[in-house]
């Protein structure tokens, strides 16, 4: 199961499009609100389709600098080439010196505001038909590969005592679900990531958010041979992004309908859990 995974900022005679102007709740805000995007600089890592690609360009929309780095340019370097302030560069997050020399060229150029890890790995598995390969694809892309970048744009941040890290996770990571034998553990492994970075890095000024969509129309969703509940697309994925990080959120998780019914069933002990899951899966 994988429940995953906006025009361009131009002064017209309609104005520039900006962030949504949110309200922040005071109780969700364990980050600063971000409701100003224009002259921020965001690195969006693995946004060449899907949540990645729509979340750089409604960034782009509200004025913000973005820089998209995937191992496929897809339509990325078309839109790079038509609009100063996007840039592409091409990164494959699974090797090492890559992630440093893009991020060292980067940095070079300025300071990033914001670095958003998106890139992701899907396919179905489950034990009895196990692939060890495709499991070790599935953490070099999706967690080592965050790691990667960290490492690389950390000490930056740190040095300028600002900055934010998003880590795009999934609620597959929540708990156990049949077929996410080599999806799920990798999502999991983002969240926990991302609660620990956010509780070391606090008090310097760097902000940490996770974010946990449930079932957004992408090329990984696409392979899904069921139904999916509360599907959206990831313009609307996008959309839920901005709204949480303008309302300073740390857990940003969409679409509600959806993903406040599996947060109740993350609190079921194993007893209930299991067999309501089997239940409704057939699995």
């Amino acid at each position: 199961m994988n429940p995953h995974t906006l025009a361009t900022d131009r002064n017209t005679s309609e104005g520039v499009v900006s962030s949504p102007q949110v309200a922040p709740r005071r109780w969700l805000q364990l980050n600063t609100p971000i409701t100003d995007w224009h002259g921020r600089r965001v690195w969006l890592v693995g946004a060449s389709t899907g949540i990645g690609l729509a979340c750089a360009q409604a960034l782009r929309a509200a004025g913000a600098q973005v820089v998209v780095s995937a191992r496929n340019a897809q339509g990325v370097e078309d839109w790079a080439a038509q609009d100063t302030g996007v840039q592409w560069r091409s990164l494959d997050v699974s090797d090492p010196l890559q992630v440093q020399t893009t991020a060292r060229a980067l940095l070079a150029e300025g300071p990033l505001d914001m670095v958003v890890y998106a890139a992701g790995y899907y396919r179905a598995q489950r034990a009895t038909a196990i692939d060890l390969d495709d499991l070790l694809q599935h953490d070099r892309v999706n967690y080592q590969g965050a790691l990667q970048v960290i490492h690389a744009v950390l000490p930056g941040m740190l040095a300028q005592k600002k900055g934010h890290i998003s880590l795009l996770s999934s609620v597959a990571g929540w708990r156990g679900l049949p077929n996410g034998l080599a999806y799920g553990p990798t999502k999991a492994a983002l969240t926990h990531l991302a609660e620990t970075l956010y509780m070391d890095l606090q008090d310097q000024g760097i902000g940490v958010s996770v974010v946990n969509p449930g079932f957004v129309a992408t090329p990984l969703t696409a392979q899904n041979q069921f139904t999916m509940p509360a599907l959206i697309s990831p313009e609307q994925a996008a959309r839920d992004m901005l709204k949480g990080w303008a309302q300073g959120q740390f857990d940003i998780h969409f679409p509600k309908r959806f993903t406040l019914w599996l947060k109740l069933l993350r609190l079921l002990p194993y007893r209930l859990y299991f067999p309501l899951v089997r239940k409704f899966t057939g699995l």
